[in-house]
């Protein structure tokens, strides 16, 4: 069938639904089981609904499902892909179909970052008038059995909720029933999915005009109290965020401030302004909602993107509360969900351009130290996937070392731990550096929950010991890298802790011999993986598009 499989290369592929009747018409069959998510949402400290301002990116493409449609990734060169997930807490799939299913890439990436996936169900113009008369203004038993659906497909395709815009007048009867029905689909859904969620966009108000208010009032306040947040129109001034602060009270976090970064109409910020939205946004203790970030994408051009896109997240960090890893084991090969080519054990196998974000790993914090470090992404040499992560910096005269955070941790600490690296030194003089992994721990019973960015400094420093001879488990996992490394080194370590617990996980690079001089390196990372036993289970990689004949 058409919807479930590309015509032109019968491959599986994401879809939507359009209009009322194929809303109500779904239902789950064999065709569709490639939708289904295959990644749980991960967990994640401090939990979404903590006391703290939430960040939602809303991603709106040319229309949306364009080569993220392709379930098993495509040959698609200079993909759009984002990976900054540590740095934001809820991801919106918009298009304007009637009910917009994220494609299941988008939800295994997020899921695997601990980022839930909310779909959009959306009604506009004429049509959407005749859509909401029909099943609103027809009463409970018409506007149950869209909730009913919308639950149920959030269900079986396993993301996380619904974002519900509609932008299109109503008539009395049909606005009359409007908080009944958000009441009722945020319950379904609520009962259908742990953590589930139902966002209200800024457009109709309670007499049934459309008409943005670029904030919480009297007009809209009625449909914010009938589900989990508002997200509001984009053309704010700073005397309603004061406002929007004040009605909302103890729900100022479920207030997501809309920051369109396209900057259309009369916005502050937007491009690379939009800290200017979001340094107000916080002042106010609101949330944000960055809509369209693809502009760094679609406006810049495909050649810079991943510089132009670190560069757009870099200038917003400050502002962006991040989350931390709360389980064991973690182990990641910094892939992107894309590449130039496919590496295997540090081999290019040669394959050709790809795309699959199903096959994103977890995702590191990408920090940066104006003139003296920056974490990119590199396409030109992996050891798994197609991309590692480059630490380019400088260790500044006297001093030894330089310390890069790659993750933020927030889990008591097991009694031993075992840790694995996989890296590669470039430059004229390699063998002039050291790399080695650090832990830093909190007194065990310790719990914030504020922004792991800016906690007071840990009170455990240690330097995992070096394993020359890893147990055998692990030596399994090394054993590719000794047998041909294609320059890459791996290390072994080893760390014993008690009473407390995870912070942050760092790479340490140091020189060897002190200097006088500033001192530059260039770091990339292969892999990086954290047990809390020898026995480490082999996580399979995520797999790239399969090889078939012809290509990708």
């Amino acid at each position: 069938p058409a919807r479930y499989f590309d015509t032109k290369t019968t491959e599986p592929i994401s879809f939507f639904l359009s209009g009322l009747e194929e809303l109500l018409s779904w239902q789950p069959n064999s065709n569709d089981e490639f939708n289904v998510s295959a990644v749980p949402l991960a967990e994640r400290q401090p939990p979404l609904q903590s006391r703290r301002p939430r960040t939602l990116v809303c991603h709106d493409m040319r229309g949306g499902y364009l080569e993220d449609r392709f379930i098993q990734g495509s040959a698609t060169r200079n993909p759009y892909v984002f990976y900054h997930w540590r740095y934001i807490d809820i991801f919106v799939y918009f298009s304007h179909h009637t009910v917009t299913i994220p494609p299941v890439v988008w939800t295994n990436a997020a899921h695997r970052n601990s980022v839930p996936v909310l779909g959009t169900f959306i009604t506009e113009w004429t049509d959407g008038e005749k859509l909401c008369e029909a099943f609103l203004a027809a009463g409970e038993e018409a506007y149950g059995a869209v909730a009913e659906q919308l639950a149920r497909i959030a269900q079986h395709y396993r993301f996380d909720g619904w974002l519900v815009n509609i932008e299109n007048t109503l008539s009395a009867a049909a606005v009359g029933n409007l908080p009944l029905f958000l009441r009722d689909l945020t319950a379904r859904v609520h009962s259908a999915v742990p953590g589930g969620l139902v966002i209200w966009y800024d457009s109709v108000l309670k007499n049934g005009t459309l008409k943005w208010q670029n904030e919480l009032n009297d007009e809209n306040r009625i449909f914010f109290d009938s589900c989990d947040g508002l997200f509001t129109n984009y053309n704010w001034k700073e005397e309603q965020l004061e406002r929007t602060q004040q009605l909302a009270g103890p729900r100022q976090n479920d207030i997501y401030v809309g920051v369109d970064v396209f900057a259309r109409g009369d916005v502050i910020g937007g491009g690379f302004n939009t800290d200017k939205s979001l340094r107000l946004i916080r002042q106010y203790g609101l949330s944000a909602a960055i809509f369209a970030p693809g502009w760094v994408y679609e406006h810049l051009g495909k050649e810079n993107f991943l510089q132009n896109e670190n560069r757009f997240w870099g200038l917003l960090a400050e502002y962006l509360p991040t989350h931390s890893i709360c389980t064991l084991p973690l182990t990641t090969s910094f892939c992107l969900g894309m590449g130039t080519s496919t590496f295997l054990d540090g081999k290019d196998e040669g394959s050709g351009p790809w795309y699959d974000l199903s096959a994103q790993d977890v995702q590191p914090l990408y920090p940066e130290q104006q003139g003296t470090l920056s974490t990119s992404c590199c396409l030109q040499d992996a050891w798994c996937g197609g991309s590692s992560l480059k630490l380019q910096g400088t260790i500044p005269p006297g001093e030894e070392r330089v310390a890069v955070r790659l993750f933020s941790l927030q889990m008591p600490a097991p009694p031993k731990l075992f840790l694995t690296l996989l890296y590669k030194l470039e430059g004229a003089q390699p063998d002039d550096f050291t790399v080695a992994l650090e832990v830093t721990t909190w007194d065990s019973g310790i719990c914030f929950e504020g922004n792991p960015t800016s906690l007071p400094e840990p009170n455990g420093r240690y330097h995992p010991r070096f394993l020359p001879a890893p147990p055998p488990s692990l030596a399994k996992l090394l054993a590719a890298c000794h047998r041909g490394s294609h320059g890459w080194t791996s290390r072994c370590y080893e760390l014993e802790l008690q009473d407390c617990s995870l912070r942050d996980l760092s790479v340490i690079v140091s020189r060897q011999q002190p200097s006088p001089q500033e001192t530059s390196f260039t770091c990339l990372l292969g892999e990086v993986r954290v047990s809390s036993c020898h026995c480490l289970v082999e996580t399979p990689a995520p797999v790239p598009p399969l090889l078939r004949e012809g290509g990708w």
